[in-house]
């Protein structure tokens, strides 16, 4: 492979990761002007905030069956496509249920997108798998912190002030990938195309193996989601505002050091359980600094947290591209997702009612804080250096 082509490939992954995440990460800067504009209540406000991974979830197993029927490349596209239209349309809005159903849609083109990445790292570069995870992740979390950095400052002031226009805005970059996507990525003789497209899509629930993926990716989404959820009220709880912008901005800009180090280092790492049980380690220091520092302290857990999610997230993306058998990566990453995004549904919703139940704001991080140690010890059970791939 020509080092032209081999960017090339790369360049088109890191614009997919992006994608993932552009139109979903624009919801949140502009909440406040929905829900003045739509009369939306704090409860819609969270089952707006919620649909994203919910569908996550749900969408990853029909994902696989487009994959079965069309192709990682082809199913990649329509995510991309129905993620714009349905994001865009989220500018129609008139009342809840509207925003409901576009942002239903929306999240659906990404939870496609999300299962159709690890067949195409599998397919263009299957000797680079870790380093192509680690660029599509990178452009993922790029994705990730765009949309917050520039919604308010720069996009909703170009177009005066509207949030429906500002949301359609981020919207367009997903017709520009697709485009760029269909015009640059390999093709395939017709025949070729029938034979490689996987026939099964359905996972085997009954393999341990997809479990435990599943519920090591499902411990690092829990942290990163129920953290996001809860940091801004239990920072509240302790008279602590001032530090609410900066602990969220280290929790997600914390991911982005990870993401880049793992570009150089990332096919070190895989195969091993040790980086799971070192990030389960920090992880647990990070609450540590949250549950009993002041100030800097707090912050730097944080950081370390969203290091900790960002390094794990590329290493367990890179698995069912690495280990599974090639027409079973899409149904490998498929369960893998609708595992851990219930996770990451459900341990918010259990922190929750701790909280209400015994009205101690720390007691909502006990269920966050137990995932670094059911992250720890799935690795430490886990044949990281099997080498060959098994049928789900």
């Amino acid at each position: 492979m020509t080092s032209s082509r081999l960017f090339t490939l790369l360049f088109l992954l890191w614009l997919a990761g992006n994608g993932t995440r552009l139109t979903i990460l624009a919801i949140p800067p502009v909440i406040p002007n929905i829900r003045n504009d739509l009369g939306l209540s704090e409860t819609d406000v969270g089952i707006v905030s919620g649909l994203p991974p919910v569908l996550f979830a749900l969408a990853a197993v029909p994902g696989a069956l487009l994959i079965a029927r069309f192709g990682a490349l082809q199913t990649l596209i329509f995510g991309l496509l129905v993620g714009a239209v349905t994001a865009a349309s989220r500018a129609l809005s008139t009342d809840i249920w509207t925003l409901y159903l576009t942002t239903i849609g929306a999240a659906f083109g990404v939870a496609v997108m999300h299962v159709a990445l690890p067949p195409l790292v599998r397919e263009w570069l299957p000797q680079r798998i870790p380093f192509a995870t680690a660029v599509y992740t990178n452009g993922l979390l790029i994705g990730e912190i765009l949309p917050v950095a520039m919604m308010l400052p720069i996009v909703m002031p170009l177009v005066g002030g509207s949030w429906r226009a500002g949301l359609v805005v981020w919207a367009v970059p997903l017709v520009v990938i697709a485009v760029v996507i269909l015009a640059l990525a390999p093709r395939q003789k017709h025949h070729e195309t029938a034979a490689a497209t996987p026939r099964l899509w359905w996972p085997d629930w009954r393999n341990g193996i997809v479990w435990r993926l599943g519920l090591m990716l499902g411990s690092i989404n829990a942290i990163y989601f129920s953290t996001n959820a809860f940091l801004p009220d239990y920072l509240h709880s302790l008279g602590r505002d001032d530090l609410i912008t900066a602990a969220l901005t280290a929790l997600n800009l914390g991911q982005l050091p990870a993401s880049l180090l793992l570009l150089v280092i990332a096919h070190r790492l895989q195969r091993r359980a040790w980086p799971y049980v070192l990030a389960a380690v920090l992880c647990l220091i990070g609450f540590s600094g949250i549950f009993t520092g002041d100030g800097f302290w707090i912050v730097a857990g944080c950081t370390l947290l969203g290091f900790s999610a960002a390094g794990i997230l590329v290493l367990m993306f890179a698995l069912p591209p690495m280990l599974s058998a090639p027409d079973d990566v899409h149904r490998t990453m498929a369960a893998m997702l609708t595992i851990s995004y219930t996770c990451a549904v459900i341990v918010p919703i259990v922190s929750g009612m701790a909280w209400d139940a015994t009205h101690i704001p720390v007691v909502a991080f006990v269920p966050i804080a137990l995932c670094p140690l059911i992250l720890g010890g799935l690795a430490l059970t886990f044949d990281f250096r099997s080498e060959k791939g098994w049928y789900v």
